[in-house]
């Protein structure tokens, strides 16, 4: 019989008591932290944030991927996963509402569309669509021209909005994760692209 992990419980718990904001019962499986580190080229990051870090399962393979003088940003609304997560990777800059991402940028001396790369693991569809569009537009705003956004979902649902804001290059199917998930690797346009 497997032992259910320490972090499976507490991810179980949280989802317990705020399914909208969690999304799933259980942490990204391997399969799907895999799918989302793969679509990134790790020798090119310099600044990334992770959205929704969870009990951290991304969060340790861009720990794995990213080079050591890399400046990495953690947003994660739990006040004690993100206190769990602060003292697993303390030279990461944590904080907890990803929709003050430009706010939390401009504080560390960052200035608009510097990120290479975002990773999200947060529930969009769940959320209200006025804190989405929120949301979507602190992301396309802290990415630079030709960055990546890379984010799971449980359905597509999400499509036709992230379509509005990105290039989307691929959506994988990841049938290994429970639930399955499809992860969108999407591209922000140059400003000559028109998005």
């Amino acid at each position: 019989m497997r032992i259910v992990s320490k972090e499976a419980r507490l991810f179980l718990r949280k989802f317990m008591g705020s399914p909208k904001e969690i999304g799933s019962v259980i942490p990204s499986s391997r399969h799907l932290t895999g799918s989302m580190v793969r679509a990134v080229p790790w020798h090119n990051v310099r600044k990334v944030a992770e959205l929704g870090a969870g009990t951290g399962v991304i969060t340790e393979a861009i720990a794995r991927n990213v080079s050591p003088d890399a400046r990495v940003y953690v947003f994660e609304k739990d006040s004690g996963m993100r206190r769990k997560l602060r003292m697993d990777y303390p030279d990461f800059v944590h904080a907890a509402n990803a929709v003050h991402l430009d706010r939390v940028l401009g504080s560390d001396g960052q200035s608009q569309g510097q990120l290479d790369c975002i990773l999200s693991g947060l529930p969009f569809y769940n959320f209200p669509q006025a804190f989405r569009d929120s949301l979507l537009e602190q992301i396309v705003n802290g990415l630079k021209p030709g960055g990546l956004f890379v984010a799971f979902q449980y359905s597509l649902q999400m499509k036709k909005q992230l379509s509005k804001h990105f290039v989307i290059e691929r959506i994988k199917l990841v049938p290994l994760n429970f639930p399955p998930a499809f992860v969108y690797i999407c591209r922000k346009g140059n400003e000559r692209d028109g998005k």
